[in-house]
C-alpha cells in the first residue's frame, strides 16, 4: 500500500509515525502503575505536576486516580533549564525505571531517565496552589477544578454512575431512546421553559394582528422551547418497545438560587408498558440500589476520600446539625435496607402531629391534607422519623401533573416520590393515565390544549395499556452518592441564574 503513495506523502508519514508511537502508545496510567508491586521495568508516565520538592521529587497526577506517582529526578542528571520548567500545573512526560519506593504511602516510584515538558505553567499565575481551596472559589475556575482531589473523585464517580445506569437498563433489555431537546410541548405544565427562536430580539420580529409575536415565521413555524422532560416522547416509544429509558439533558427556566436546583441538568426517565404503580416502585428501588452499589464497588478510593472530606466538614458544624451517618455508612444503609412505603395521607398525619410542626420549627407549617410537601418536610420524614429512604404514594391530584393515573377515590393519583436522606426528593414517578376520557378530562381541567398533544392522545386511542415510569435527576443522584452539599459541584459546568460561564 505504501509503495503506491507519492514519495513526498511517504516521507511525511514516516517522519510523523515515530512521534505518535513514542508519545502515546507507551503511556501507563498512574492508577495502573501504582496498583502493581512489579519493579525494575521501563515505564513512561504523563500528567500534571502537583508539587516539585528539593529540585528532585515530582508528584505527578494524570486524573486516573487521586494518588500521585513520585517521579525522581536524580541530582545533577537534568539540565537546570528543564528543572525550572517543572512547576505546579505544568504537564510533563517522564520515562525511566520503576523501582521500589523508600518513601511512605506508595510501593513504587519512577526513577526518571528522561523528562520532557509538554506544557508550561506559570507558577505565579496558576490558580491551584498546593493548599486547600473553598468550593466557592473553585466554582469560579470550573475549567481547572477537575485537577483537584475533590473534583477528581466527584467526576470519576459521576462517570461510573452514568455507566451503571446504562448497564442496569441494558442488562434488563430496555431500549435506550433519544428524545428531543427542542420541543413544542411542556411535559410538566409548569411553564418554566427556555424559548428557542431564530426571530430577532430587537422588537422587529413579525407580529400578529393582536401584537403578539407571529411564530409561524420562526424556524420551526411555531413556538418551541428546550425540553423539561423526555417523558411524553418516552411513553410513545414504550407503546412499541414495552421497556425504554431516556438519559439526557433537560432544562428549567426557574429563577432558583439554591443548593438543589440547576437550569440545565440530566434526567433518567424509564417508561414501561404493562407496569402499575407497584411495579414502578420496585423498579425504581432496585435501580437506585444497583447504581449506588456499582459505585461503591468500583470507586472505593474516591468514596473513602470524599467520606473523610465530609467527616472533616461535619466537625465544623454544631452538634445538632451533624449527620448521624458517615457517607459510606449512609450508602450501605440505602443499599441494604428496604425503602419505607407509605401514602401521602399517612405522611401528612405524621408531619402534622410531629413535635417539629407543633413547635413551629418548619418554615412551611403542615396545616393538613392538600399541603404541597417542601424539602424540609421530606427530609424530616427520611432523616428524623423513619431514618431510611421513603417512597410516598397517592398524592392529591391538584398538586400533580395531568398525565398521572387517577385513583378510584377521585381525589388522588397513582404517583410516587422517593425521598433520600440529605437531599429530599430524588425520584418522581407515576402510573400514567391510559384511559382517554379520564386523560382528556384532566387536561381540560388544567387548561392543557388537546390539539397540541394530539400525538400523545393517539397512544390512548390505538392499543392503550397500563404503563408507568419515573424521572430521576442525575445530579441529585451524584450529589447523594458523593455527599457534596451543592448541586453545582457535581456537574462540570453548572448553569444557574446569571451564570453561563465556560
Amino acid at each position: 500500500m505504501l509503495k503506491q503513495l507519492p514519495a513526498t506523502h511517504l516521507h511525511n508519514i514516516l517522519s510523523l509515525q515515530p512521534i505518535y508511537i513514542f508519545m502515546f502508545n507507551k503511556r501507563i496510567r498512574i492508577k495502573d502503575l501504582l496498583a502493581s508491586d512489579k519493579t525494575n521495568y521501563e515505564a513512561t508516565v504523563m500528567g500534571w505536576v502537583r508539587t516539585f520538592r528539593n529540585n528532585q521529587f515530582i508528584a505527578l497526577n494524570d486524573g486516573s486516580t487521586n494518588n500521585t506517582i513520585q517521579v525522581v529526578a536524580g541530582l545533577g542528571e537534568f539540565d537546570d533549564t528543564v528543572l525550572k520548567r517543572i512547576t505546579t500545573g505544568a504537564c510533563i512526560k517522564a520515562s525511566g525505571q520503576v523501582v521500589a519506593s523508600l518513601g511512605k504511602g506508595q510501593k513504587v516510584e519512577l526513577k526518571a531517565s528522561s523528562i520532557e515538558i509538554l506544557g508550561d505553567s506559570d507558577a505565579e499565575k496558576f490558580p491551584l496552589q498546593p493548599k486547600k481551596h473553598s468550593l466557592e472559589f473553585l466554582r469560579e475556575i470550573a475549567h481547572l477544578r477537575f485537577r483537584t482531589n475533590t473534583f477528581g473523585s466527584v467526576f470519576r464517580i459521576r462517570q461510573t454512575l452514568a455507566y451503571a445506569i446504562h448497564k442496569f437498563f441494558n442488562d434488563k433489555g430496555f431500549v435506550y431512546m433519544h428524545t428531543p431537546i427542542i420541543t413544542a410541548s411542556d411535559a410538566e405544565g409548569a411553564g418554566e421553559m427556555f424559548r428557542v427562536t431564530t426571530l430577532p430580539l430587537d422588537g422587529s420580529a413579525p407580529k400578529n394582528e393582536d401584537g403578539t409575536v407571529n411564530y409561524k415565521e420562526d424556524f420551526f413555524g411555531r413556538s418551541t422551547n428546550l425540553t423539561v422532560s423526555g417523558q411524553l416522547e418516552g411513553e410513545l416509544a414504550a407503546m412499541a418497545f414495552s421497556d425504554i429509558y431516556t438519559f439526557g439533558p433537560t432544562f428549567r427556566a426557574e429563577n432558583s438560587n439554591t443548593t438543589r436546583h440547576l437550569a440545565e441538568f440530566w434526567m433518567i426517565e424509564p417508561e414501561v408498558a404493562f407496569n402499575d404503580l407497584e411495579d414502578n416502585m420496585n423498579l425504581a428501588e432496585e435501580f437506585i440500589k444497583y447504581v449506588i452499589k456499582y459505585a461503591m464497588d468500583n470507586n472505593a478510593d474516591d468514596l473513602e476520600f470524599l467520606a473523610q472530606r465530609l467527616a472533616d466538614e461535619e466537625k465544623q458544624k454544631p452538634q445538632n446539625e451533624r449527620s448521624e451517618m458517615g457517607l459510606i455508612e449512609k450508602l450501605k444503609f440505602v443499599v441494604d435496607n428496604d425503602f419505607e412505603r407509605l401514602t401521602y395521607t399517612q405522611a401528612i398525619e405524621i408531619l402534622k402531629e410531629s413535635n417539629h410542626n407543633k413547635k413551629k420549627k418548619f418554615q412551611y407549617p403542615v396545616e393538613g391534607w392538600g399541603t404541597d410537601l417542601q424539602s424540609e418536610h421530606e427530609r424530616y420524614l427520611v432523616e428524623k422519623h423513619f431514618k431510611k429512604p421513603v417512597i410516598l404514594t397517592d398524592y392529591p391530584k391538584e398538586i400533580k401533573s395531568f398525565y398521572m393515573r387517577q385513583n378510584d377515590d377521585g381525589k388522588t393519583v397513582a404517583a410516587m416520590d422517593i425521598l433520600a436522606p440529605g437531599i429530599g426528593e430524588i425520584v418522581g414517578g407515576s402510573q400514567r393515565e391510559e384511559r382517554l376520557d379520564k386523560l382528556t378530562q384532566r387536561m381540560e381541567e388544567m387548561n392543557i390544549p388537546a390539539e397540541e398533544l394530539w400525538w400523545y392522545l393517539d397512544t390512548r386511542k390505538f392499543g392503550a395499556c397500563p404503563h408507568a415510569g419515573f424521572g430521576l435527576g442525575f445530579e441529585r443522584l451524584v450529589q447523594f452518592v458523593t455527599g457534596m452539599g451543592n448541586i453545582r459541584d457535581v456537574i462540570p459546568f453548572p448553569r444557574y441564574p446569571k451564570s453561563s460561564e465556560f
